[in-house]
């Protein structure tokens, strides 16, 4: 059976690649390779024994997308991963990620919707819940005003499905709303590797305990958590990878009860950046260098997951603790700097 995974080299996606291939499903990968690399490819072939197909299109451009599904018209499922992710380069480049994440979007479920009986996974985010009021967030909480583009970037997104499942009975769906991944694949093969300066807080963090940043910065000190930094919940990309497949398996073996369904996938537990930090040091057993400045545009204050949903009918759950994703990241980190 074949998969296509959009993003696929990316840092998700490329762990949901190895949890497919190590399932025994074909995958053909699309990635344009902004952020992502093709020696991702050797990785995960050095994992699974097999090199994935790969083609480098980006999905902005309609007329590729539509020769790709003419070429691979036995493609039974999608998992939608491509889409431009950083919280912060969003405020500050709100039409490129429009641009990027919508028009990307749309293109592939125009293709999906002419075609018979397509399995849909989206790669949608805890940002469409703004800033929740209650703790631990369920599926059941209220979309808020998104606290930045990319965070509106998903909402609109889960819009875009939720309208075209309701017009095509035959497209099956679910959005997966994840927290914060991090770590690598315990071989080290493959991991988060940013281009360029790092958006994303673990790998700032293992950058600068490997020397490569001078010191990492804290955004705000001053919030209204325990010790005054943000609040997230921090899942190991090994644990939402396999999340994918047993989303993807629950909609081509038709057991879903509806033709659009939404999970939230994460650990259950909040992390404050500090303690993340402590979780390094003790992995580690070196002191970070950092210190803590202004508050960042677009971040809220605390957003972690109430999981129940994703345990009972995907019978999913995170395996692993903060200490073992952050090791994982720190042994990739350390892997691919000697």
């Amino acid at each position: 059976m074949k998969i296509l995974v959009t993003g696929g080299l990316g840092f998700i996606g490329s762990h949901t690649v190895v949890e497919l291939q190590n399932s025994g499903y074909e995958v053909v990968i699309i990635d344009n390779c902004s952020n992502s690399s093709e020696n991702v490819l050797d990785g995960i072939a050095a994992i699974t024994g097999r090199r994935p197909v790969f083609e480098k299109i980006d999905l902005r451009e309609k007329e590729k997308v539509q020769d790709f599904f003419k070429r691979h018209s036995d493609v039974q499922g999608t998992i939608h991963f491509a889409a431009s992710k950083a919280v912060g380069e969003s405020v500050e480049k709100p039409l490129l990620y429009y641009e990027n994440n919508l028009s990307t979007l749309i293109y592939i479920l125009q293709e999906l919707t002419a075609k018979k009986a397509q399995s849909f996974i989206f790669s949608s985010s805890c940002t469409v819940y703004g800033q929740a009021s209650k703790m631990p967030i369920t599926e059941d909480a209220p979309v808020q005003k998104a606290e930045s583009p990319y965070g509106n970037t998903k909402q609109i997104g889960e819009e875009i499905i939720i309208d075209t499942c309701k017009v095509n009975q035959e497209l099956q769906a679910i959005s997966l709303r994840y927290f914060n991944p991090m770590g690598a694949h315990p071989s080290s093969e493959i991991g988060e590797l940013p281009i360029g300066v790092p958006q994303n807080l673990v790998p700032f963090i293992t950058q600068t305990g490997v020397g490569l940043r001078d010191q990492l910065s804290v955004f705000g000190g001053d919030y209204p958590t325990p010790d005054g930094t943000c609040i997230r919940d921090y899942i190991h990309v090994v644990d939402l990878a396999k999340a994918h497949v047993v989303a993807l398996e629950r909609l081509l073996e038709g057991k879903n009860t509806e033709n659009y369904e939404v999970y939230n996938v994460g650990t259950g537990e909040g992390s404050s950046v500090l303690e993340v930090i402590s979780s390094f040091e003790r992995v580690s057993g070196l002191k970070l260098n950092y210190s803590i400045v202004d508050r960042r545009a677009g971040d809220i204050i605390s957003a972690f997951a109430d999981t129940k949903k994703a345990n009972k009918i995907l019978g999913w759950e995170a395996k692993s603790s903060l200490d073992q994703a952050m090791k994982s990241a720190w042994d990739w980190e350390q892997k691919i700097r000697n």
